[in-house]
């Protein structure tokens, strides 16, 4: 599979699976909300003090799979160098990750304040190498 196509698949379904390294080296997995924005980098929203998160600061190298809604399907993996975007930077990123998934907020003053109150950050992974290239 292409970087074009695993992006274009990254825009319909938002449902994956993130795979950082914790600092020994063993994988650490998250279940995450994924789209891209309008660079095609994936984007995942998450919170500061998550394990990801350091994990990310650590060591950017970042894998993940994103899957039909109803699991079995259709299905992408994506490998990449992830960059950690904090707040007060996040903030527009954010609302810009919300539109892309979910529309329009009905209060984009409560939802900022939400996600400085969660103390919320962006994920941006560059995708390197996506597949999968054959199936079976």
């Amino acid at each position: 599979m292409d970087i074009p196509k695993a992006q274009e698949f990254l825009r319909r379904h938002h449902r994956g699976v993130l795979h950082t390294r914790r600092a020994d080296g063993s994988p650490q997995m998250s279940p995450i909300t994924v789209g891209t924005d309008a660079d095609g980098r994936a984007i995942i929203s998450s919170r500061a003090g998550a394990y990801k998160v350091r994990n990310l600061q650590r060591d950017p190298r970042a894998s993940l799979v994103a899957f039909v809604d109803g699991f079995f399907g259709e299905w992408v993996q994506i490998d990449g160098s992830a960059e950690v975007v904090t707040l007060p930077e996040a903030m527009e990123p954010l609302v810009e990750y919300y539109r892309r998934l979910s529309g329009e907020h009905p209060d984009w003053d409560e939802y900022r304040r939400a996600m400085a109150t969660e103390g919320r950050v962006l994920i941006r992974i560059t995708i390197e190498r996506a597949g999968p290239n054959r199936s079976g």
